[in-house]
């Protein structure tokens, strides 16, 4: 073989190892990417971001907090607790006839809790009503969420802090919540209207 071959064939080999490696690394980032898509759906799932993003705007309240508070509530899958709250954002019946009257509605049926669409909408009337009550504090929203107004009351109403709340599974849930909030602003801005 001569010296002008070698190199030729040096060249031919050289390249050839960079397309294999170009197309290594494509792969792998491919297959990191998808796994990447599986790790995210099974630590911050995101489902009915439509839905999420017309309750927000319609009832201006923040679309990740929406979004948090399914999470934390029923990890975004439709089911129905022992204590009978039911879908997503874990309404009881009670409570979804309470908000049925306060909105307007006339014809609510049980099994209307399992439809997202109406889950959503109940249970971001019912964020809304609670941050109203106090005075758009989330702290306090989300434990009488969690908890129920007259214990959100009794702990300090709209100057409820984090560590004020006596109940150590309501204040895992609340601290939960504020995160899972931070963390679909930043992973779902844009799925989420931001």
């Amino acid at each position: 073989m001569t010296r002008r071959a070698r190199r030729r064939r040096r060249r031919l080999l050289a390249g050839g190892g960079a397309v294999l490696a170009g197309l290594a690394v494509g792969l792998a980032l491919g297959l990191f990417g998808k796994f990447g898509d599986v790790i995210q759906e099974l630590t911050l799932p995101l489902r009915h971001e439509d839905i999420i993003r017309q309750q927000a705007q319609e009832k201006d309240v923040d679309a990740a907090l929406i979004a948090a508070v399914i999470y934390a509530e029923s990890k975004f899958d439709d089911r129905t607790s022992s204590a009978g709250a039911r879908g997503l954002m874990q309404i009881t019946p009670e409570a979804a006839q309470d908000i049925e009257r306060h909105s307007g509605g006339t014809t609510f049926e049980l099994g209307d809790l399992s439809d997202p669409e109406i889950n959503i909408r109940y249970g971001t009337f019912l964020l809304h009503e609670l941050l109203d009550r106090y005075d758009g504090d989330r702290v306090a929203a989300l434990a009488a969420y969690n908890a129920g107004p007259a214990n959100a009351e009794r702990w300090g109403g709209s100057e409820l802090s984090v560590d004020g709340i006596p109940f150590p599974e309501t204040r895992a849930y609340v601290e939960d919540v504020l995160d899972k909030r931070r963390a679909y602003r930043q992973k779902y801005g844009e799925e989420l209207g931001y």
